[in-house]
């Protein structure tokens, strides 16, 4: 991978952190989670931001971080969920690093994000007829934005990454 960063994208649940958070072990490049960042900057967390100033503010600061992270030392970087829903966020990945669509199963997506209430989108519609029809609205994002896809369903880790490595390799 002779690119700078290596971006991490998917729906919500399919496992950008954990898989990133190993990653970064494996290739020595930092960690940077955007929710994360954003909420170092903003001073709240991400449902906070949804509920004080919408959706369309955390995509303008979403947006805004990616524009910082161009001039940043190569990384993996692990998305939000909804960062390719605006075109301008694929070209400016594309244009400093690897796209890596990782994907699961609208299921398993269920079982891994029940319970969890920071999840704005999610918040009040923890269902999978809801997840479905999110995730199918946002797939054809995902795939044209993504140079490389990995399913996440039933696999350890190690082995996503080892995956992710091998698939790497030619790029």
């Amino acid at each position: 991978m002779d690119r700078q960063h290596l971006f991490l994208i998917g729906f919500m649940g399919v496992g950008k952190s954990t898989v990133a958070r190993v990653l970064c072990e494996r290739l020595g490049l930092p960690l940077i989670e955007t929710d994360a960042r954003i909420e170092a900057a903003q001073g709240m967390t991400i449902t906070e931001l949804f509920r004080r100033s919408g959706e369309a503010c955390f995509r303008d600061l979403e947006t805004a971080l990616l524009q910082d992270l161009s001039r940043e030392a190569p990384a993996v970087v692990s998305c939000g969920g909804g960062i390719v829903l605006r075109p301008g966020n694929v070209r400016r990945m594309k244009e400093s690093g690897s796209i890596l669509l990782l994907t699961a199963s609208p299921e398993h997506i269920l079982r891994r994000v029940s319970g969890n209430t920071t999840r704005p989108i999610l918040n009040g519609n923890m269902n999978l007829d809801h997840i479905r029809a999110l995730m199918e609205r946002r797939m054809p994002a995902y795939l044209a934005a993504a140079d490389l896809r990995i399913s996440t369903d039933g696999k350890p880790v190690a082995e996503i990454v080892s995956e992710i490595l091998s698939a790497l390799s030619p790029l």
